[in-house]
């Protein structure tokens, strides 16, 4: 099944989804493994997998310091590949790389999504890949029938916004405000009319991130996204509290 019909098809029986975002080998594998079993059993519908980058320039504080953490440790590229195959394996929600285009680029675009679909990655997010520089990207995605997700931001034109939707495939990644992760998403009409413009310029699901933190801010989507995306905060809670509280946190944010 595609993962645009995936998520169509739970959207069926769900008013939002919950994506979730980890950083692979943060704050250890060990805990990475805990982490995801503990989001899968909250109920959550898609998980990012983050591999470890040096400078993730999309990403706010929280999640930077898990990057250089991961690092530190000495997690390698080979060894997201093979927690990813083991957490495919382990749960049947759709999991999804999320990384920087400088490690698709030295592994090699075709051997990066060979090896993304042997692992059972269903597709990825790269931040600093535009559409213009992405057809060999898009292409070895494609051709394993594996989704490169784009990202719309708020200063994005309508005409860009189509170019877009119409390059990626599986769901787009709304984010709502500009800016790196991490920070409040102030809830706003500005906000709902950025969403709009999102809804009519693609026909794939729509997924929101950046800031999400309470129930309130996942209620504030349903009607305007398919998909709240949870990223910074998960791992506060998960440094502050430990796992178990990060499975309570998600619990609660559609209960």
């Amino acid at each position: 099944m595609k993962l645009s019909d995936y998520i169509f098809e739970r959207r069926r029986q769900s008013e939002i989804l919950l994506m979730t975002h980890i950083v692979v080998g943060y704050p250890s594998l060990g805990a990475s493994l805990e982490l995801v079993d503990a989001m899968v059993e909250a109920g959550v519908d898609l998980m990012e997998l983050q591999i470890p980058f040096s400078e993730p320039i999309a990403d706010g504080p929280v999640i930077l310091h898990a990057n250089q953490e991961a690092l530190k440790s000495g997690i390698k590229v080979d060894d997201c590949f093979e927690f990813a195959a083991n957490v495919t394996k382990r749960h049947s929600i759709p999991f999804l790389f999320m990384s920087y285009y400088n490690v698709v680029f030295r592994r090699g675009v075709e051997a990066f999504a060979e090896r993304s679909g042997k692992a059972g990655i269903r597709g990825a997010i790269v931040p600093d890949c535009p559409p213009e520089e992405a057809s060999d990207y898009v292409h070895a995605m494609r051709s394993r029938e594996l989704a490169p997700v784009f990202i719309f931001s708020p200063r994005t034109s309508d005409e860009r916004l189509q170019l877009l939707g119409k390059a990626g495939d599986g769901f787009v990644y709304a984010v709502a405000r500009k800016g790196v992760t991490g920070s409040k998403t102030e809830l706003s009409d500005e906000l709902e009319r950025y969403l709009a413009r999102c809804r009519q310029a693609t026909e794939l699901p729509l997924a929101v991130g950046f800031g999400l933190e309470t129930r309130a801010d996942v209620q504030f989507l349903i009607g305007k996204a398919d998909i709240a995306v949870v990223g910074s905060q998960s791992l506060r809670v998960l440094e502050q509290r430990g796992v178990r509280a990060v499975g309570e946190f998600l619990t609660g944010l559609r209960d």
